[in-house]
């Protein structure tokens, strides 16, 4: 019973998050349930997959923005709503937010212990560690979610166009 409350609670959340992301880029009113559906089923995605199958935080990610791809296309064909304004908002919440903090507080400290070199060097390696974390993280996200469209090129650019059958 823990594992789930875990499990949707995490989903909860990100739903909120990206509700809140997606507000921002003004999408249409009918385009909001469906981002919340998406964040929260990618980011418990990806806590599911690192709780509970081993997995890594790039790994994961990945999974679960193709998650966010192929639901978004699937989704924005159904609402006639562009991907992106689906899919953006709702990778936003797994972006990794402690790495990038973590990055940008290292070279901070980097700067302010130059003349220590054991600090020094610590920082240096936490800005690395924590940057490339970020950095692949977020490249993976992009990748993930944009690969539908590039599967289902033709599907993914009609689906604002009412098509008669």
């Amino acid at each position: 019973m823990n594992i789930a409350l875990d499990i949707l609670s995490d989903g909860f959340f990100a739903a909120i998050a990206a509700i809140g992301f997606g507000a921002i880029s003004d999408p249409p009113m009918r385009a909001f349930k469906f981002i919340a559906l998406l964040a929260a089923i990618g980011h418990a995605c990806r806590f599911c997959l690192m709780s509970y199958a081993g997995m890594d935080i790039a790994a994961s990610s990945f999974i679960s923005a193709l998650i966010i791809g192929f639901g978004s296309l699937w989704l924005g064909g159904k609402i006639y709503c562009p991907m992106t304004v689906i899919y953006i908002p709702a990778l936003l919440p797994m972006i990794p937010g402690k790495f990038a903090y973590n990055t940008v507080f290292s070279q901070i400290m980097f700067l302010q212990n130059m003349k220590v070199p054991e600090l020094k060097a610590k920082y240096m390696e936490m800005f690395f560690s924590n940057g490339m974390v970020t950095i692949t993280v977020i490249f993976l996200l992009a990748i993930g979610a944009t690969i539908p469209m590039f599967i289902f090129h033709s599907k993914a650019f009609s689906l604002t166009r009412h098509i008669n059958k």
